[in-house]
């Protein structure tokens, strides 16, 4: 295991304004598993990239186990890498596969058999050795690509949205596959995604970028329940969390928080509500409409609830948002504040 350091990383490509990765400071955590979360265009595999020796920076320094590696090849940094494409070779069975990192490495050939059993138990692929890729399943061949990179041992496990070539139910196994393997070998792993479902469920702490700035760096329900700006809070959540301007602020609440005012108690703040939409998805009903006067007059939200009994389309009832549950943010930065008192009405 290692840990591993970027210190002011830059990268701009040829042509571009803006860099693709900005002053990107972080440090992981021995054995941790860290998520880089954002949108397309976010930087996030480029700062992945860079870390791995694929991409050289345009400046700021790359340390891996206290060592700089600006200069090193990905072989020297001691790091494994699973693209979104498992790029396996299809010509070869899936013990070659996985062995053929050990003969790059010119490991002496009569551990080969050891180390390739060893990782294909590990991920429960033991019996397809002798299939070639072709034969497999999109989970099998990317657990035939993990084997491939834990085979080597590497200090660091680098993952780019390894899993999205999958469908929706594959995914979902897949992922908690990933996250057994991970507390089995606690390697230090750093994983890609845009999805948020796989970075809160994945993730021990999750990077936030966005246009290669990070906004936040913190635990699943650090991002969710503080977010540093309103980015973060936008980003994460779906539906999203509210966001309405009060004067000299915008204040946030996550529609879960949003709900009928005769099942509200505490201090809160109440508002009418003209329901012009009704979703129903299972365990819960997701409610949107408009609000009627008041400071948030004209404004579109969103309440997720456990049952919409009683509430009609066209209809306007009632709600309210506990005040504990406000996030208040600069309205010109953007930034979250400390909490204050405000009136919607």
């Amino acid at each position: 295991m290692a840990v591993v350091e970027t210190r002011d990383l830059t990268k701009v490509f040829k042509g571009e304004g803006l860099g693709a990765v900005n002053n990107v400071n972080l440090e992981t955590r021995e054995g941790e598993f860290l998520v880089f979360l954002g949108p397309s265009g976010s930087g996030k595999t480029t700062l992945l990239r860079m870390i791995a020796g694929l991409e050289a920076p345009t400046s700021g320094d790359i340390l891996i186990g206290g060592r700089v590696v600006n200069d090193l090849s990905p072989r020297e940094r001691r790091i494994a890498m699973v693209f979104q494409s498992y790029a396996l070779y299809p010509h070869l069975s899936v013990y070659k596969n996985i062995a053929f990192p050990l003969k790059a490495q010119k490991v002496k050939k009569e551990l080969h058999k050891e180390k390739v059993e060893w990782a294909a138990a590990l991920l429960g692929i033991g019996a397809l050795l002798e299939r070639k890729p072709r034969e497999l399943s999109g989970g099998e061949r990317q657990r035939v690509a993990l084997a491939r990179a834990i085979v080597r041992e590497p200090a660091v496990f680098l993952l780019d949205e390894p899993l999205s070539n999958l469908d929706a139910k594959l995914r979902a196994s897949a992922r908690e596959e990933l996250e057994r393997f991970h507390r089995r070998v606690g390697t230090t792993t750093i994983y890609v995604t845009h999805d948020q479902v796989e970075a809160m469920a994945m993730g021990d702490r999750v990077l936030v970028l966005n246009k290669g700035v990070v906004h936040q760096l913190g635990t699943p329900a650090e991002v969710y329940d503080n977010p540093a700006d309103t980015f973060v809070a936008t980003f994460l959540g779906s539906p999203p969390m509210n966001l309405a301007g009060v004067a000299e602020l915008i204040v946030g609440f996550r529609p879960e928080h949003l709900r009928p005012t005769a099942s509200v108690t505490g201090e809160a703040l109440s508002f009418r509500l003209r329901v012009e939409n009704i979703e129903y998805l299972g365990a819960e009903w997701i409610v949107s409409g408009t609000v009627v006067g008041g400071r948030l007059g004209g404004k579109k939200v969103f309440s997720r609830l456990t049952s919409a009994q009683g509430l009609a389309l066209e209809g306007t009832y009632d709600f309210a948002v506990p005040q504990r549950e406000l996030k208040f943010f600069d309205h010109s930065t953007e930034k979250r504040v400390a909490p204050r008192a405000v009136s919607l009405q």
